[in-house]
């Protein structure tokens, strides 16, 4: 089950570094490739990632820290800033706007699935990330930064902004996990 074994492997990374261990190019074609593939509800393809590299990583996590006006650490923001990128995620609010108005029955159901659709985005492209020796964690700095990240990077209006994942080379192995009683939170019935 690759599928169990990936999502092993994935774990949050805060120490990560610039240099990646493929080329930016893998992935981009990785982003792109699980966004075509990871489903949501009516097919409505609410979901954008932003892939944010090279320099512009640092104007991001800048805009993130100004956005604050001190009240988050820079130490903090420079584990952000010291990856190699971030991928942005949002979804399309005139998408969902659309299948609103075409599918009035489910209309507050759509905001729901379009987050839905892209938790299972995130989660997809970041075992991804992994299974390339990448590492990524997930930030979620948003409503406060919402303004000046799409500013910075001429984001449209409609995009909701989600959630952050910075990521980059694995600086060092986060500490081993606890294993959960999972009876709690599984439940069987027959």
């Amino acid at each position: 089950m690759q599928i169990v074994n990936s999502l092993k492997k994935r774990r949050t990374y805060y120490n990560i570094q610039k240099e990646l261990p493929v080329p930016i190019e893998k992935v981009i074609e990785l982003v792109e490739e699980v966004t075509e593939l990871v489903p949501d509800s009516f097919n409505m393809k609410s979901s954008r990632a932003v892939i944010v590299y090279g320099e512009m990583q640092n104007k991001l996590w800048d805009t993130v820290y100004n956005a604050f006006e001190g009240k988050v650490s820079e130490e903090k923001i420079s584990l952000f800033r010291s990856g190699s990128g971030t991928i942005l995620y949002f979804y399309d609010s005139k998408t969902v706007s659309a299948l609103q108005s075409q599918f009035p029955a489910y209309a507050e159901n759509f905001p729901v699935w379009a987050n839905q659709a892209s938790a299972m985005l995130q989660i997809a492209v970041w075992s991804g990330l992994r299974e390339l020796e990448i590492g990524a964690s997930l930030q979620h700095y948003n409503p406060v930064i919402d303004k000046p990240v799409k500013e910075l990077l001429n984001i449209p209006e409609e995009y909701v902004l989600i959630a952050q994942m910075p990521f980059g080379a694995i600086g060092e192995e986060p500490a081993q996990k606890e294993k959960e009683d999972i009876k709690k939170r599984v439940t069987v019935i027959s």
